[in-house]
Formats: C-alpha cells, sequence, structure tokens
C-alpha cells in the first residue's frame, strides 16, 4: 500500500511543470525570446552602465520561437518590398573625395612594391601600410576586395555539354526592372513571376516514402542535395544571359515530401515560360573532384597523421596520400576524366504570372517565407498516420545514412575514405565524421543558405529593415532619444555567472513585463489615434518589437 502511495505521489510531481517551463511558456505568448543574451552597455559619456538583454535573434522555431518569429516577418516584409518596384532600389553613388584620395594612394603603394619585388627588396613594411590602407578603405564604406579575385585558381574548359541546349540572348539594359505591358483598355501593368524548381526523380515515391527503398537511387540524391546551392547560382546566371536585365529575386530554399530540397523563387519581371523551361533544361553543374569509386581505407584501417611532414600516411606503407592540388592536378592532367556529379533540376517545373497588390501576390509572399523557421530534416507536420510517418522516418535515416561518406567540400574528412588528404588537411580528422552541417540530420545534405536575395532586391539589407521596424515602435512610444548618437555606447558580453546579470529566469521575467507594458502603451496609443479619426500609429503595420 505504501509502495502505490509512493508511486502516485512521484507521478503526481512529475506532472507539475517547472517556473522556468511556465516563464517560457509566457514569453513566447508575448513574443519574448526565451535565451536573452546579457550585454553590459556603457555610455561613454556618462560612464553609466546597465546590463541589457538582447534577443538571441535565432531563427529556428526548435531554439526560440518568438526570434523565428520575428525574423520570418522581416523577411517576409522584405520579400514584399522588393518584388513589384517601380523604379530603380539603389541610385548609382558618387565616390566621395576621401574614397578616390585612397584608392590613389593604393595604387602608389601597389607600384612601390611591384618595384621593389622588382629589386629583390624586402616588402615587409610596404605589405603592412598595404594592408592599414586596405582596412581604411573597408572602413569608409567601400565594399569587395581591393585586389579583386586572384587569378591563381584552377581554370577548366566553359565549353557547354553536348546534352545541354544552348541558350538563347537578348541585348543587355542596364535595369532591374521587368517589362511593361498596356491592355485593351489603356491601363499599364508590370507583372512578375513565381517558380519553383525541383530536382529530379530518385524511384517512386508515395506520401513522400520511396515504393522500393532498395531501387531508390540515394547515392544521386545525396550528392544532388550536397551541390543544390552551385546549381541554384548556375540557374540565376542562365536567367540573367536570357533576360537581358539584371534580374531579381528573392528564394527560398524548403524540403519536399520526398526529402529533397526545391527551389521557390520570386522573380522580379518575366520572361515567356517557353524561353523559362529553356533555361531550366540548360542549366547543370559539373563537380570536378577525385573520383569516389574506390574505397581505399575504412574500418581500423585509415590513414594517419604524421607531424613530420603535416600529412596523412598510409598506415600500413607508409606512403604519403596525395594532396588535394596534387588530386586536381592528376584529374587536370586526365583528358578522358568525367566530372564526380552532374546535378541538374527535374522535369516538374511551375511558373505563375503575379500582379502587384493581387491578393495572389500575399499569398505567395507568405507561402516563400512559411517554412523558414524550420530545419530541412524536421518534420513539416504530416499526419498520414504511424505507419507513413514511421516510414518517413526510415526514409530519413537512409539518406543521412547515404550522406555520411559523400564528400561535402574539398576540406571534408571523407576523403581520406578515398585516399586523398582534404584541401587544409589538419590531425584528428576521420572519414563519416565531418562536421559540416550538410552532413547533419536536420540539414539532409544542404549545407547552402535557406533565403537567397539579390542586392538589389529592395535596396537594403536585413539589418536595415530591423533597425526599421523597431525605430518604428521607438518613435511611437517616444523612447528614440539618443537614437541617432548611438555611437556613444559601448557593449560588452556579460561573462556566465556575473551576479549583475542575474538569473536567466529573472532576466526572461523582466522582458515579460517590459513587452507588455510596450503593448499596452501601443494600444492606448492607437485607441486615441482611432478615436481622433486620423491615421495616427495605423500605417496596418504589425509591430512586433
Amino acid at each position: 500500500m505504501g509502495e502505490e502511495v509512493g508511486r502516485e505521489l512521484r507521478a503526481v510531481r512529475g506532472a507539475r511543470l517547472l517556473t522556468r517551463e511556465v516563464a517560457e511558456q509566457v514569453a513566447i505568448t508575448n513574443g519574448v525570446c526565451i535565451r536573452p543574451i546579457p550585454y553590459r552597455r556603457v555610455d561613454s559619456l556618462t560612464g553609466v552602465a546597465e546590463v541589457v538583454s538582447v534577443p538571441c535573434g535565432a531563427t529556428l522555431e526548435s531554439k526560440c520561437p518568438p526570434c523565428a518569429k520575428r525574423g520570418r516577418q522581416v523577411r517576409r516584409a522584405q520579400c514584399r518590398e522588393g518584388w513589384h518596384l517601380e523604379a530603380e532600389p539603389v541610385a548609382p553613388a558618387e565616390a566621395s573625395e576621401h574614397q578616390r584620395s585612397l584608392i590613389e594612394a593604393r595604387a602608389h603603394l601597389e607600384l612601390q612594391r611591384d618595384e621593389a619585388v622588382h629589386a629583390g627588396v624586402d616588402t615587409a613594411e610596404l605589405d603592412a601600410v598595404i594592408d592599414a590602407v586596405d582596412r581604411e578603405i573597408q572602413a569608409a564604406g567601400m565594399v569587395g576586395a581591393v585586389a579583386g579575385r586572384s587569378g591563381g585558381g584552377r581554370v577548366r574548359s566553359t565549353r557547354r555539354r553536348q546534352d545541354a541546349p544552348d541558350l538563347p540572348r537578348r541585348l543587355r539594359c542596364d535595369t532591374t526592372l521587368g517589362r511593361t505591358f498596356t491592355g485593351s483598355d489603356g491601363k499599364v501593368f508590370r507583372p512578375s513571376m513565381f517558380v519553383t524548381l525541383t530536382l529530379p526523380s530518385y524511384g517512386r515515391v508515395r506520401d513522400g516514402v520511396p515504393v522500393d527503398p532498395g531501387g531508390y537511387d540515394y547515392r544521386r540524391a545525396a550528392r544532388d542535395a550536397l551541390h543544390f546551392s552551385k546549381l541554384i547560382d548556375r540557374f540565376v546566371q542562365n536567367l540573367r544571359r536570357v533576360a537581358g536585365f539584371d534580374v531579381q529575386y528573392f528564394a527560398s530554399v524548403e524540403p519536399q515530401r520526398r526529402l529533397a530540397p526545391h527551389l521557390h523563387i520570386a522573380i522580379r519581371g518575366t520572361l515567356p515560360r517557353a524561353e523559362l523551361r529553356q533555361i531550366v533544361a540548360a542549366t547543370y553543374h559539373q563537380v570536378w573532384w577525385p573520383a569516389v569509386d574506390e574505397v581505399r581505407f575504412e574500418g581500423d584501417r585509415l590513414p594517419v597523421w604524421s607531424a613530420e611532414i603535416g600529412g596523412y600516411v598510409d598506415s600500413d606503407t607508409g606512403e604519403v596520400l596525395p594532396t588535394w592540388d596534387e588530386a586536381l592536378d592528376r584529374l587536370d592532367a586526365d583528358q578522358e576524366a568525367d566530372p564526380l556529379h552532374v546535378v541538374r533540376f527535374g522535369v516538374q517545373f511551375d511558373a505563375q504570372g503575379v500582379l502587384v497588390g493581387s491578393r495572389d501576390a500575399d499569398q505567395r509572399v507568405r507561402y516563400l517565407t512559411k517554412y523558414l523557421t524550420k530545419s530541412l530534416g524536421e518534420d513539416l507536420g504530416d499526419d498520414a498516420g504511424p505507419r507513413a510517418n514511421a516510414g518517413r522516418r526510415a526514409h530519413a535515416a537512409r539518406l543521412v545514412e547515404a550522406l555520411r561518406f559523400e564528400p561535402c567540400s574539398p576540406g571534408c574528412a571523407n576523403w581520406l575514405r578515398y585516399g586523398v588528404q582534404p584541401k587544409g588537411a589538419k590531425s584528428g580528422m576521420v572519414p563519416g565524421r565531418c562536421r559540416s552541417k550538410a552532413h547533419r540530420a536536420e540539414h539532409l545534405g544542404y549545407a547552402g543558405r535557406r533565403v537567397l536575395v539579390s542586392r538589389k532586391w529592395s535596396g537594403r539589407t536585413m539589418g536595415e529593415h530591423k533597425r526599421d521596424r523597431r525605430a518604428w515602435v521607438l518613435e511611437a512610444l517616444g523612447l528614440d532619444e539618443g537614437a541617432a548618437d548611438s555611437c556613444r555606447f559601448v557593449w560588452l558580453r556579460v561573462a556566465a555567472g556575473d551576479p549583475e546579470a542575474g538569473s536567466a529566469a529573472l532576466r526572461l521575467l523582466r522582458e515579460v513585463a517590459r513587452k507588455q507594458r510596450w503593448r499596452a502603451e501601443l494600444e492606448r496609443l492607437r485607441a486615441r489615434a482611432d478615436a481622433a479619426g486620423g491615421d495616427g500609429l495605423g500605417l496596418g503595420v504589425r509591430v512586433c518589437a
């Protein structure tokens, strides 16, 4: 009898919620970051220091739902703002006198260095001066390396594959805006496009699960996922060549039910669907890497690191494994060599015209950002039953296993399995234990960016969009004093265990109370504006401070 009572009491205690868990639930309800990072903000003018909680900025709901939701809202605003522009988003900037003088000084320094090298003089001091000038150039508001791209890279033949159709060309126009069309009623409109691109089939699937797992081409699926980001780059390059103008885009990469990545892309302007199909068919990416057909080292027999030579050797013979550059030299010398892999898009293709201000445009924007808060390997809400869900888990496990020993980059540790030293090899590398996120279950082979935005999409960066939203809230609350003089503050990360920061739970409670106070004040101001009959706060903006 006593044991049963004890079990019941333990069950009751186990069902109780921890105070921290309730606090996190309240924080999520109020849109407050559940993992705030403490910083010490020091006023350089007054010397006053205070500990401030800064949102973690996570982009996944599994880490911090409020921050992920806030980031998705900003992405949604960015997508909507740049899709249907009527004027160029970025005006050509004129270089300032200071910027011109820095470039001229850099030019003289480069000539002096060339003369010093020709004369056999040590250039160490001159190099230090050049580095300092380069840093000053970056600080002056110029982007990009002064010396440009290095010409020392490997160049392979750019001749197109015989099995890829040629691309049409148009005369280049210096604009980011698409064509305009005039309707029968004389109204002028400038449509844009929403395009979806997928990868090829690897075998029949039903409800996202292969019908025949043994016949499903997991190796090809893994390699396509690893190099999908490069295929996207090639598509954009070809798109701009054919379109004849500087095409701007907002794209997101999402998983299909079969767990292969696919692309949704909003394009400013339009092209004929026949030409888009031709571009998709002509787009490919060749991976010129050493062959991985033969497994040379596995199990307990693995290459060992030699500190004397600074590289890996065969543990049995002592033979030094070829370096990455040596392996590529052999590949370049073999005129009959084929690329390791060629990735292409599948035959499934969809392109829809979208008009500004239409209901369809708003739905497409929401769809583009719908899954940005979830990882590629995360369950997307399929509830087809226990059997189907178990099949999806088994399918994902087989794909992850296929990715385990596939090289994901020149520096991947898996190259040791095939008798090649990875680029930048170092001690401790083991095949099958590459730390790249491409090999993790939550990424399913895709290691690229989930959101791809062209530079001239809206003319503003993600940080500028965030600052605009925050400035709106601060202005409405009358808390924008000193915002223009933000450089006066110095921010220092608070060390773990600092007594001034307090516990994480207390910081969370303070932020919840502060957020509720801000929201109440916003509602009061909005109600006063509505009573006055004016726009007031209005603007139709949903605030997420």
